[in-house]
């Protein structure tokens, strides 16, 4: 191994270890309450150091927030499936399963509400709008197809179905259930049942933005 690519190695490995203990810092304690100095006292570094990495906290947590949603959206593991509705189930209980493989990056992601936003930097998180387009697209086919009542929004559908399946990760995540409650179940129940009501023509009040 040369020089070269031994330095890379390490700087690589150096990153990584700050990544990992804000984001193991910024869910125990708040991303709020965690500072450059605490970060860098956990892995035994000079606040300067990380800086060498990192120009400021708020940079830590958006290379957090992107490694979560490249991890959301990664290929593989998906299957094949005829039908459209299926497709759109398939592509919200993604999300639950992310919450409970990923639960830190799921509560730094969509839990704390003093992180920065990342619409501070799209051009980073490009693909997160591609990925919501790309759903977003696929409903509006579906309400095309006759499949949801035509005067259906499909903006509207994928906020209410992301509330119904959020709701249930949130749930499980903050130990908001009883220790013999099913929480895979009540995620496919609510799933379900806004999936249910959506097709049937339930009318709903919510309008949303095309998604962003």
């Amino acid at each position: 191994m040369g020089v070269k690519e031994r330095h890379e190695r390490e700087r690589e490995a150096v990153g990584r270890a700050i990544l990992d203990a804000a984001r193991e810092l910024f869910v125990a304690e708040g991303y709020q309450n965690v500072s450059i100095r605490k970060i860098a006292e956990r892995i035994e570094y000079s606040p300067a150091a990380i800086y060498g990495y990192f120009p400021s906290k708020d940079d830590i947590f958006l290379a957090l927030a992107e490694e979560g949603f490249r991890m959301l959206f990664a290929p593989g593991g998906e299957m094949a499936v005829a039908d459209p509705i299926d497709k759109i189930r398939g592509g919200f209980w993604r999300l639950y399963q992310f919450s409970k493989e990923h639960p830190e990056y799921f509560a730094l992601m969509f839990l704390d509400r003093s992180v920065p936003p990342i619409s501070r930097d799209w051009q980073r998180f490009g693909f997160v709008r591609e990925m919501k387009g790309l759903m977003s697209a696929h409903i509006q086919s579906v309400i095309d197809q006759g499949l949801f009542p035509p005067d259906t929004k499909a903006d509207a559908v994928f906020r209410i179905l992301a509330a119904a399946i959020h709701g249930a990760a949130v749930m499980r995540l903050c130990g908001r259930l009883n220790p013999k409650d099913d929480a895979d179940a009540l995620a496919r129940d609510t799933l379900e049942a806004a999936l249910t009501g959506l097709r049937a023509g339930i009318p709903h009040t919510f309008h949303s933005e095309p998604c962003e």
